[in-house]
C-alpha cells in the first residue's frame, strides 16, 4: 500500500531545508529569524496533523504511509519511509514541543541564525528514526541529531558546557558503535544481499545465540539514550548545563527515542532475546526507580534534580516494555507522550526562574512566591503532575505500567509481588524530591527580604508556553484513550509474536 504524495518524505526534510535558508537573512535580524522558524515549526506541525489525520487508518496495525524509493544502487539502500500506531505518538509529540522549544529560546541573541538553524535540524532528526523503517536510515538519522545537540551544548550553555557536550557525544557516540553493529550484522546475516527493511527483518529468525548478541547490542546503544542506570551519568550533567530549550527537547524527546527503540528494534525483531532478557529489565527498572528518586533530592543544581526525576520515570518505561504484555506496553507508549510534556515543562520552568534570579542552587534560592506567583503556580500544577497526582497523566501512566506487571502472564506472583512493592516506594519518593524542591525554590524568606525582590512576573508568552503543555497533560490525564486509540492494535500485533511461537 504505498502512497503516491510523500508525505513523510516531506515531513523529514522541510525543517532542515528551510532551515537552511536561515543562513540568506541579513545578520542583525533577530526578530526576523525567530518568527521565520517559530513559522517552520507551526507549518511543520499542521503538516504532520493534516498528513496522519486524513491519511491514517487508526484499526490497521500495518505500517502506513510507505515510501520506498532506491537511494544508492550499488549498496541496495533504500529511502524507506512509513509509520505505524507506535512512532505516530512520538512524532506528533516531536512537533508539538519543538515548536514551544522555539517559541522559549527567545531570550537568546547570540548567533541567532546558527541556534535556530541547530534547532530546525534538529527537528528533523528526531522525526527521522520515529518514521524509517529501514536499518542503516534508523542509525542515519539516529546520528544525524547527535551534531545539533552538541553544538546547541557547547555554544549555548552553562560554565561547565563544553566538559557536559564533550561527555555527551562520547557516552551516545560509544552506544552508536553498538547500534551500527547491530544493524550491519541483522543486513547481512544469513544472505549475499543486505536486507535492511524492517519487515523483513522482523519475520526472519536468529540462532539464538547471535539473537542475543544483537540483543545486547541494540540494548547497549538504546540504555544510553533511555538513559538506564548505569549510563546515565551523562543526562544530569547535559541537563545541568543545556540552555533551557534545549533541555526541552533533551528531556522531551531524545530520551524517547532511546525507548522507541526498544519496542521497534529489541522487541520487534528480537522476539525470543527479548523474552529471556526481560526479567532482568524489570528488575533494571525497579533499580532504577528507587536509585533516582532516592539520588534526586540529594542535588543542589535545580535542573540536575528535575533531571534525576527524569532518569527515575524512564525506569517505568522500561518496567513496561519487559511486561509483555499489552497493558503494559500500551502504559510504557503513554508513559513515553507524558514525560515528554510534564519533562519539558518543568525544565522550561527551571529557566524561566533562572532568567529571573540568576541563581541554578537550591539551597541560595527561597521565597519566590512572593515575588513571581505565576510561574510558582505553574511549577507547583507540574511538579504534582510529575508526582502523579490523579487527573494528570503520569498518575494514568504508571497506573498502566503497574496493571501491565499485575496481568502479565509471564511472570509468577511471588516475582510480580517484590517488582510492585519497589514501585510503590518509588511513587512514594516522587513526592519527597518534587515538593522539597518547591519548598526549597518558593517559600521561605530568604529572597523575598533581599536586594532583588523587584523581578517580574513571566509575561503571556512564558504562560503561553506553560498552558499549552498543561492542556494535553490534562487531556491525557482525563481521557487516556487519545493516546490508546492510536498504539492498541499495533501493539497486538507485536505481542502476538510472543504468544504464537
Amino acid at each position: 500500500m504505498t502512497n503516491y504524495f510523500p508525505w513523510l518524505t516531506i515531513i523529514v526534510v522541510f525543517p532542515i531545508v528551510a532551515g537552511s535558508l536561515i543562513f540568506f537573512f541579513p545578520h542583525r535580524g533577530n526578530k526576523v529569524i525567530r518568527w521565520y522558524t517559530i513559522l517552520i515549526c507551526i507549518t511543520e506541525l499542521l503538516l504532520t496533523t493534516y498528513a496522519f489525520g486524513y491519511h491514517f487508518q487508526l484499526d490497521d496495525p500495518l505500517i502506513q504511509l510507505t515510501e520506498d524509493y532506491k537511494w544508492i544502487n550499488f549498496f541496495e539502500f533504500y529511502w524507506r519511509l512509513g509509520i505505524d500506531g507506535i512512532s505516530i505518538g512520538p512524532i506528533l509529540l516531536t512537533g508539538f514541543i519543538t515548536t514551544l522549544a522555539t517559541l522559549a529560546a527567545r531570550p537568546i541573541t547570540k548567533d541567532s541564525r546558527l541556534f535556530h538553524f541547530l534547532m530546525l535540524a534538529m527537528y528533523s532528526g528526531q522525526i527521522g528514526p520515529f518514521s524509517s523503517q529501514d536499518l542503516l536510515l534508523f542509525f542515519i538519522m539516529w546520528e544525524l541529531e547527535l551534531i545539533p545537540v552538541y553544538l546547541l551544548l557547547s555554544m549555548w550553555g552553562g560554565k561547565k558546557r563544553l566538559y557536559s557536550a564533550t561527555k555527551f557525544i562520547l557516552y551516545t557516540a560509544g552506544g552508536s558503535i553498538f547500534l551500527l553493529i547491530g544493524v550491519l550484522g541483522i543486513g547481512l546475516y544469513g544472505s549475499n544481499e543486505p536486507t535492511l527493511n524492517f519487515e523483513t527483518s522482523a519475520n526472519q529468525s536468529y540462532p539464538l545465540v547471535l539473537e542475543i548478541l544483537f540483543y545486547i547490542g541494540f540494548f547497549i546503544a538504546f540504555a544510553v539514550k533511555l538513559p538506564i542506570i548505569p549510563l546515565h551519568t551523562w543526562l544530569p550533567d547535559t541537563h545541568g548545563e543545556a540552555h533551557y530549550s534545549t533541555c526541552m527537547l533533551l528531556a522531551g524527546i531524545l530520551l524517547k527515542m532511546g525507548a522507541y527503540g526498544l519496542i521497534r528494534i529489541n522487541m520487534e525483531l528480537l522476539p525470543h532475546a527479548h523474552s529471556i532478557f526481560s526479567p532482568w529489565l524489570i528488575i533494571v527498572g525497579a533499580i532504577q526507580i528507587i536509585y533516582a528518586a532516592s539520588t534526586s533530592p540529594g542535588q543542589r543544581n535545580l535542573k540536575k534534580r528535575i533531571a534525576y526525576s527524569s532518569v527515575s520515570h524512564m525506569g517505568f518505561i522500561i518496567i513496561g516494555i519487559g511486561s509483555i504484555s499489552d497493558t503494559g506496553l500500551n502504559g510504557a507508549i503513554l508513559q513515553i507522550i507524558s514525560h515528554g510534556f510534564i519533562g519539558a515543562a518543568l525544565f522550561f520552568l527551571a529557566g524561566t526562574s533562572y532568567d529571573r534570579i540568576r541563581l541554578v542552587y537550591l539551597d541560595e534560592m527561597g521565597g519566590m512566591a512572593i515575588g513571581i506567583p505565576k510561574i510558582f503556580t505553574t511549577f507547583s500544577i507540574f511538579s504534582m503532575a510529575s508526582l502523579a497526582l490523579p487527573g494528570m497523566s503520569g498518575f494514568v501512566a504508571e497506573l498502566i505500567v503497574f496493571f501491565g506487571i499485575l496481568t502479565s502472564s509471564k511472570y509468577l506472583l511471588m516475582t510480580k509481588i517484590p517488582i510492585i512493592f519497589v514501585m510503590a516506594i518509588g511513587i512514594i519518593l516522587t513526592p519527597i524530591y518534587s515538593l522539597s524542591m518547591l519548598r526549597q525554590m518558593f517559600y521561605g524568606y530568604k529572597l523575598f527580604s533581599a536586594t532583588n525582590s523587584n523581578f517580574f512576573d513571566s509575561g503571556p508568552r512564558e504562560l503561553f508556553v506553560s498552558i499549552s503543555i498543561l492542556l494535553p497533560v490534562i487531556a491525557i490525564g482525563i481521557y487516556p484513550d487519545f493516546v490508546f486509540s492510536l498504539s492498541i492494535d499495533k501493539v497486538e500485533a507485536v505481542l502476538s509474536n510472543y504468544f504464537c511461537r
